[in-house]
């Protein structure tokens, strides 16, 4: 540190007792150096004592170029390292052997495979792209194989915040019940439906006579029972509207004649007798005791027939448990038996009463060709139902999903209009 700078100093008069003097007597020499020097430091890039170690050292992991020049010209390398060393643009000359004529300027080994100037992995990446590539392998859903995602599975990943810990923790999703159970068909004979039935051979375009006939005997005898059935309901309406009507007309005419008669009508409460009845006597604490144990002796009886019933239950577990598995038994081989039977038989238009759903399921369209419709070429022949209306049937029928109602004329959400006051907000300038 500089003299010059340094504060004024009396080495000559050790001790003086005025205030103005004190500043004299302090030597703060040493303070001011190294608060110059905490400057320096900071200036260049900080202080020396508060860095780490990583800081302040590094470590050379590759060496010093001028030790290595000094080296190598005390010990040169071999000539074959050097030419080894060396490292030429030139492309080397390929040594593979080549198909074609002698003396024909031969193509690199890089573009004599090419088709049309594209390389095999560019072909084959671009097939990809063209047929969708992952897009379309990925969604791939193998049945036979295990998932290896579980959508139902417990996330245990999430770290719990210490600071939320005063909440209601969420639920974890349960996976349904029925997700690991099979569908229930909702055939009428409770068989399995496969996804495509076979067809029965009276629907084809140019059947044989035997089996259109028997098909439109079949569906004939169907509908006069269905129009059998919608008179007979028609007339049990009509019954019951006028046994309804006829009712009503009784009603009416009770009502006129109550109205007439009303002020002649005495009521059963302004009689002398009734003015003369008693209340009943109180019984005596004899007759209550005899009450009680009559009572009493009832719930004894009543207990000793439920011990008696569930001494013989115990009795016979065994039977039962072997009439269980009887009737199990005879179960599975029925089963077994209409799972064997073919499926021409399957009439999926009987269905159960209790049905999946709301809704009922839609009707499937009758599926026979009139006598006046047979044609004797498949040219002639006119497009008739409908492949995605038959298969959206048949997922409901076997009971993959519940049937719905198409919404016709969907909800829209309501809007409030109001108006902006923002007109109002003007400043008028001076």
């Amino acid at each position: 540190m500089d003299r010059s700078t340094a504060p004024p100093q009396q080495h000559k008069q050790p001790s003086r007792k005025g205030k103005r003097a004190w500043r004299k007597n302090v030597d703060v020499s040493e303070i001011q150096e190294g608060l110059e020097v905490v400057r320096e430091e900071v200036i260049q890039g900080g202080i020396i004592a508060e860095k780490s170690s990583d800081a302040l050292f590094t470590l050379d992991t590759t060496g010093s170029v001028s030790i290595q020049n000094s080296y190598n010209k005390i010990h040169k390398p071999l000539k074959a390292d050097q030419i080894l060393a060396q490292r030429s643009l030139v492309p080397a000359i390929d040594s593979r052997k080549r198909s074609g004529a002698t003396g024909s300027i031969a193509e690199p080994y890089s573009k004599k495979r090419k088709s049309n100037g594209i390389s095999p992995q560019e072909y084959e990446r671009l097939k990809l792209r063209a047929y969708g590539g992952e897009a379309v392998t990925k969604d791939i859903v193998k049945t036979d194989a295990i998932p290896k995602n579980d959508p139902w599975a417990e996330d245990n990943a999430e770290v719990e915040d210490l600071r939320f810990s005063y909440l209601e923790k969420a639920k974890p999703v349960r996976a349904p019940k029925s997700l690991t159970e099979p569908p229930v068909s909702l055939l009428g004979s409770a068989r399995v439906m496969p996804a495509v039935i076979k067809p029965r051979p009276g629907i084809s375009y140019n059947p044989m006579f035997d089996d259109w006939d028997q098909l439109l005997t079949e569906e004939g005898n169907k509908a006069v029972e269905a129009e059998e059935k919608r008179r007979q309901e028609a007339k049990a309406e009509e019954e019951h509207q006028a046994r309804l009507a006829e009712a009503q007309h009784e009603r009416d005419d009770l009502l006129t004649e109550d109205e007439s008669a009303w002020e002649g009508i005495e009521s059963e409460y302004e009689g002398a007798e009734w003015l003369k009845k008693r209340r009943p006597e109180r019984k005596t604490p004899a007759e209550r005791n005899k009450v009680k144990r009559r009572k009493e002796a009832e719930r004894q009886a009543k207990r000793d027939i439920e011990v008696k019933r569930r001494t013989q239950q115990a009795l016979q577990i065994k039977a039962i448990a072997q009439h269980v598995r009887s009737q199990d038994t005879i179960k599975s081989m029925a089963l077994a038996t209409i799972g064997d039977s073919s499926d021409e038989d399957i009439d999926d238009r009987v269905l159960r009463r209790r049905k999946l759903g709301k809704h009922p399921l839609p009707t499937k369209p009758l599926e026979l060709v009139l006598p006046d419709e047979l044609q004797d070429s498949l040219r002639l022949l006119k497009p008739e139902g409908n492949l995605l209306g038959d298969r959206f049937r048949n997922l409901m029928v076997r009971g993959k999903i519940e049937s719905r109602k198409p919404i016709a004329q969907p909800k829209k959400a309501k809007r409030t209009y109001t108006e902006k006051w923002t007109y109002k907000d003007f400043t008028v300038s001076a």
